[in-house]
């Protein structure tokens, strides 16, 4: 069987963090989130967040803000409405503007974690469909 990097995230440099039961009705599949910084005197959020194989996050736009993803281990994909899908793997930085809807998560095969860095407030909209996921490659 190929490696998952399931050792390689869980093994990583933050720690994987507990199941995502707070935002999981904006997922599809299992997430783990660990709060690096949740300080209500700073203006960002930073999270570890890890995705088991499969596991992606609905469409979402934030507003008032931006989001970064610096992804840490793994591999997932990006993608920006009306916009091809982008591989993520180890050290690939995303920043995503206000106003610009998005998805991220795994690859099937494929544990990932990323930092999120995040300001504003998230609009969760529709789920990525399983027809749209399934024609991503690994």
């Amino acid at each position: 069987m190929a490696n998952n990097n399931e050792e390689a995230v869980k093994n990583g440099i933050f720690p994987v963090g507990a199941l995502n039961t707070a935002y999981a009705k904006y997922f599809q599949g299992n997430s783990y989130l660990d709060m690096l910084v949740n300080d209500p005197d700073v203006s960002v959020n930073v999270g570890n967040v890890t995705f088991e194989p499969g596991c992606r996050n609905d469409w979402h736009i934030h507003h008032n803000g931006y989001q970064i993803l610096l992804v840490t281990g793994g591999e997932g994909w990006y993608q920006e409405w009306g916009q091809p899908a982008q591989k993520l793997t180890p050290g690939t930085v995303i920043v995503t503007k206000d106003g610009v809807k998005h998805w991220h998560g795994a690859t099937k095969d494929s544990w990932m974690s990323h930092i999120a860095i995040t300001t504003g407030t998230a609009e969760w909209l529709e789920p990525v469909s399983d027809e749209e996921y399934a024609k991503l490659g690994d």
